[in-house]
């Protein structure tokens, strides 16, 4: 198993150590956060491997540590929480959120979520500013082509953009709101059926070249994100 570093935001001092417990006996490497304030320091200063993050926290909350952090870093965030009604659950993973482990928790469920959010994390690389891939599939930002094996994929410039933007930040639920607004540039207006009809086709032209892998996954209830399994 490969090392990670994982920043552990709960207040709660017993929960705390026991989360660095269990992961640190599992040969991770631990940073105890107790506020969402000091959480937030700690992640612009160093690059984590992974967040383990609960909601009531003092000073910031978790839900704002969530929004600031997913300005800049793409980081899996797992969210551990008594807090955890289908609400909470959808408005975390509009925020950015990557997973759930309700309290209390059981150790190895612990482990497992960590262990998966972890491997798909490293499935997924941005080899330079001007690339994406994922798998089989590459993004050419500057030229905006996109090729899959090689292969070209004749996409137009909103499905590459839809694209291109789902893939910088694989782990986050995009709603269809959000898209229209990043990619038209104008206040959206509630009409789902646009953004609807450019990933179909997108999902289309994709499955011509590479039928096997389905690149663009339908989260249910806010709207689409990458699939990186």
């Amino acid at each position: 198993m490969e090392t990670a570093n994982i920043l552990i935001v709960e207040d709660d001092t017993d929960i705390n150590r026991l989360l660095c417990a269990i992961l640190e006996g599992a040969g991770y490497t631990c940073r105890a956060a107790f506020s969402g304030s000091e959480a937030l320091l700690w992640a612009e200063k160093y690059d984590y491997d992974l967040v383990m993050l609960d909601l009531m926290l003092p000073g910031v909350t978790g839900e704002e540590f969530i929004q600031r952090v997913r300005r800049g870093k793409t980081m899996p965030i797992i969210v551990v929480s008594a807090k955890l009604g289908v609400s909470d659950r959808v408005n975390v993973l509009r925020l950015g959120a990557d997973d759930f482990i309700p309290k209390p928790f059981d150790n190895s469920e612990v482990l497992a979520r960590v262990e998966a959010q972890l491997r798909r994390s490293r499935q997924f690389a941005v080899p330079a500013a001007d690339v994406l891939t994922a798998g089989a599939l590459t993004l050419e930002l500057d030229s905006h082509s996109a090729s899959v094996d090689g292969q070209e994929v004749p996409l137009t410039s909103r499905e590459f953009d839809i694209l291109a933007l789902l893939m910088k930040t694989p782990r986050r639920a995009f709603s269809r709101a959000q898209i229209y607004e990043a990619v038209w540039g104008e206040d959206y207006i509630g009409d789902d059926n646009t953004v609807n009809v450019h990933v179909s086709n997108l999902r289309s032209k994709l499955a011509k070249v590479d039928p096997d892998t389905t690149y663009i996954k339908t989260v249910w209830g806010i709207g689409f994100k990458f699939n990186l399994s």
